[in-house]
């Protein structure tokens, strides 16, 4: 393998991932978040996620949105890079949408590992329960940065009824010591 055809491999694989992480904002802000869109099955799925933070759409609707990205980005891609580029561009396009899919799972279901996974958490329950109308990207703040939509998530307020199970102590109900930093509980007022 020649330098150029590495060169042109590793272009082909970045670009990929770039392209999915800017669908991933797009789709999620205008498709997800923006009423002039709605109805849309993405909208419905969303809404519900939203409402009930343990809600994810079932696992064939993503392996089926999977092998329609790849039957929609294959054939452009090859025709624009040829086979070789092109399939390795579609594939890293794929890859990367199922990464995500894998770490916003992970956001609502486990705690945060590293710097990037306590980032991501709090970047994403910002969207969630702090502005709907920031933070769209869940893997990468990049396209909120650059679109105005970036909004700092210091400390999230979290609802009760929508706190994940890796927040709360078990034995209290009340957010774990190790996230008292970065996440409160907000109660309703039964008066």
């Amino acid at each position: 393998m020649t330098l150029q055809t590495l060169l042109s491999c590793c272009g082909a694989v970045v670009a990929g991932i770039g392209s999915w992480s800017l669908a991933e904002y797009l789709l999620h802000r205008f498709l997800g978040h923006d009423k002039r869109t709605w109805p849309n099955p993405f909208a419905t799925e969303h809404i519900r996620h939203h409402s009930q933070g343990d809600y994810f759409a079932p696992s064939y609707k993503k392996a089926l949105a999977a092998v329609a990205a790849l039957a929609l980005v294959l054939p452009a891609a090859m025709a624009i890079a040829g086979s070789g580029l092109g399939a390795l561009y579609a594939s890293s396009f794929v890859a990367m949408y199922l990464t995500y899919e894998w770490l916003h799972r992970r956001a609502h279901t486990q705690a945060g590992l590293g710097a990037y996974g306590r980032f991501l958490r709090r970047h994403h329950f910002h969207h969630h329960f702090g502005n709907p109308k920031s933070n769209h990207g869940v893997t990468s703040p990049l396209w909120d940065w650059l679109f105005g939509t970036l909004e700092p998530a210091n400390r999230v307020r979290v609802p009760h009824k929508l706190a994940m199970a890796w927040l709360l102590d078990p034995t209290t109900g009340e957010v774990r010591s190790q996230f008292l930093d970065h996440y409160e509980l907000v109660r309703k007022r039964t008066d």
